[in-house]
C-alpha cells in the first residue's frame, strides 16, 4: 500500500505542475489586450484627441500649472507610468519572494490595473487628466504584475520544460490579443450600424480590455499556488534601499547581467519596430489606416504560430541559438522595411507576416532562457529587474529613430538604423556562456540550452 502511494506521487506531482502551468498560460490570456488593443491601438489617438479638446488657443494643456502640448500628453503620461512601475516592481518583487505570497501581489496589480482600464469608458469630452491617471496605472500595474507573474516560470516548469511553457504563455497571450482585436474592429468600423457614435464605440474597446483582464485572472489565480520560503537573512529593507540591494545582489551574478544587457538592448530594438511601424507605414509608405489596423491583427495572428514554432526549435537547437537566429531574422527584416515601395499594402502584410513570426518566439525564448539565470528564491526579484530592462531603457530605441529622421529627413534611413541594436545584442548575447551562467546561478543545467 504503501508502495503503491509512493509510485503514484511521481504522476501526480506532473498532474498537478499541468495544471499550474494551463492556469499560468491564462494570465498572458487575461492582460495582453491591454497591450494591443488599449496600448497599441486604440488610447494613443483617443487620450490625444481629448487633450486636444481640452487645450488651449496655442495647443497646450496645462497639467498641475506645467504648458504641454496636447499631442504630447499621450507620451508623457506613458513615460510617466514606466517611472512608476520602475519604483515598485522592485518593492513587489522582493516582498514576494520574502513571504513566499505572489499570488496576493499578483492579484492585486492584475485588479487594479484591470480596474483602471475599465474605468476608461468614462473618458470622453476634456478629461484628459483622468485619462493621464488611469494611464499610468494601469501601465505601472501590469509591469508589476507581469514581473510577478514572470517570476512562476522557474517554480512551475523543470528546466527542460521551460522553452515550450513560456512558448505557449506568449501564443496565449498573442492569440487573445488577435481575438479581442478583432471583435474591437467590427465594433468600431460597424459603429452606427450598432447605434453607438465613433466615440462611445472607442470608449467601449477600452473598457472591454479592462474586463476582460480581470475576467479571465480568476483562473491563474484558482490555480497557481505559493511557495513558502525561509526568511531572507539579514535585515528587511525597503524603498529604494531595496533597489539598491536587488542592484547589489545582482553584481555578484555577472554572467546573469550579462545576459540582460544583451537582452535590454536586442529587446529594445524589438519595442521600437512594433511602435515605429505604423509611422513607417503611414508617413513613408502612405498607406491608411484600416491598412495598418489589419497589418496589426495579422502579427498578433502570426506571432502564435511563431511563438511555439521557435519553441519547437529551441528544442533542438537550444534556446540560446534560437534567439541569436531570430535576431539575424529581425536583421534580414528591416532590410527588406528599407527597400519596401510606397503604397504596395501586400509587401507591407509580408513585412508584418515576418515580424509576427520572430516577435513571439523571441520574447518567449528570451523569458525562458533568463528563467535558468535566476538564482533560487530570488524569482520575483530578479524578473522585476528583467521587467525593468524591458521597460525602464524603451526610449533608446525611438531615439535613435526620431535622431536618424531628423538628421536625415528619412524613415527608411530610420528603420534602417535599428539594425544597431539586433546586431550589438546578437554580439554580446553570443558572448554569454549559458551554461557557466545557470551553474554559477545554482541552477542545474538543461540538456540543451
Amino acid at each position: 500500500m504503501g508502495t503503491d502511494t509512493v509510485r503514484e506521487r511521481p504522476a501526480d506531482d506532473i498532474a498537478e505542475r499541468r495544471r499550474e502551468q494551463r492556469g499560468w498560460y491564462f494570465y498572458d490570456w487575461a492582460c495582453s489586450v491591454y497591450s494591443t488593443s488599449v496600448l497599441t491601438v486604440f488610447l494613443g489617438p483617443y487620450l490625444t484627441s481629448v487633450a486636444k479638446a481640452a487645450a488651449d488657443a496655442d495647443g497646450f494643456v496645462h497639467p498641475l500649472g506645467v504648458p504641454l502640448r496636447a499631442g504630447s500628453f499621450f507620451a508623457y503620461a506613458v513615460s510617466a507610468s514606466v517611472i512608476v512601475a520602475i519604483v515598485v516592481m522592485p518593492l513587489a518583487g522582493a516582498a514576494a519572494d520574502r513571504t513566499g505570497r505572489k499570488k496576493p501581489l499578483l492579484a492585486a496589480a492584475a485588479y487594479l490595473g484591470a480596474a483602471a482600464t475599465a474605468a476608461m469608458f468614462f473618458l470622453d469630452g476634456d478629461r484628459y487628466l483622468l485619462g493621464g491617471l488611469l494611464l499610468v496605472v494601469a501601465n505601472a500595474s501590469l509591469a508589476v504584475s507581469m514581473a510577478l507573474y514572470n517570476s512562476y516560470l522557474p517554480q512551475i516548469a523543470p528546466p527542460e520544460e521551460r522553452d515550450a511553457v513560456s512558448s505557449r504563455g506568449w501564443a496565449f497571450g498573442y492569440a487573445s490579443g488577435a481575438l479581442v482585436l478583432l471583435a474591437n474592429l467590427v465594433l468600431y468600423s460597424a459603429h452606427d450600424s450598432f447605434g453607438v457614435s465613433e466615440g462611445t464605440a472607442v470608449r467601449i474597446c477600452l473598457a472591454s480590455a479592462g474586463v476582460w483582464w480581470g475576467a479571465f485572472t480568476l483562473i491563474p489565480l484558482a490555480r497557481l499556488r505559493d511557495r513558502r520560503t525561509a526568511p531572507a537573512a539579514g535585515p528587511s529593507v525597503h524603498g529604494w534601499r531595496q533597489l539598491a540591494a536587488t542592484v547589489r545582489d545582482m553584481r555578484r551574478q555577472p554572467l546573469t547581467l550579462a545576459f540582460l544587457l544583451a537582452y535590454l538592448i536586442y529587446n529594445d530594438g524589438i519595442q521600437t519596430v512594433i511602435s515605429q511601424a505604423s509611422v513607417y507605414g503611414s508617413e513613408e509608405l502612405g498607406l491608411g489606416q484600416s491598412t495598418l489596423i489589419v497589418a496589426v491583427l495579422l502579427v498578433q495572428v502570426l506571432a502564435v504560430a511563431g511563438a511555439l514554432g521557435m519553441g519547437r526549435l529551441a528544442r533542438a537547437f537550444g534556446a540560446k541559438r534560437t534567439i541569436l537566429g531570430s535576431l539575424v531574422a529581425w536583421t534580414l527584416i528591416l532590410g527588406a522595411g528599407y527597400f519596401l515601395p510606397a503604397g504596395a499594402p501586400a509587401w507591407f502584410f509580408v513585412l508584418a507576416a515576418g515580424i509576427g513570426l520572430v516577435l513571439g518566439g523571441s520574447q518567449a525564448l528570451s523569458r525562458s532562457l533568463f528563467s535558468h539565470l535566476v538564482p533560487p528564491g530570488k524569482e520575483a526579484e530578479y524578473f522585476s529587474a528583467y521587467e525593468m530592462s524591458d521597460r525602464g531603457m524603451s526610449w533608446l530605441g525611438p531615439l535613435l529613430f526620431g535622431l536618424t529622421y531628423q538628421l536625415t529627413g528619412s524613415y527608411r534611413d530610420a528603420i534602417l538604423s535599428l539594425v544597431a541594436f539586433f546586431a550589438l545584442g546578437f554580439v554580446l548575447l553570443a558572448r554569454v556562456p549559458v551554461r557557466r551562467a545557470v551553474r554559477d546561478a545554482g541552477n542545474p543545467v538543461p540538456a540543451r540550452i
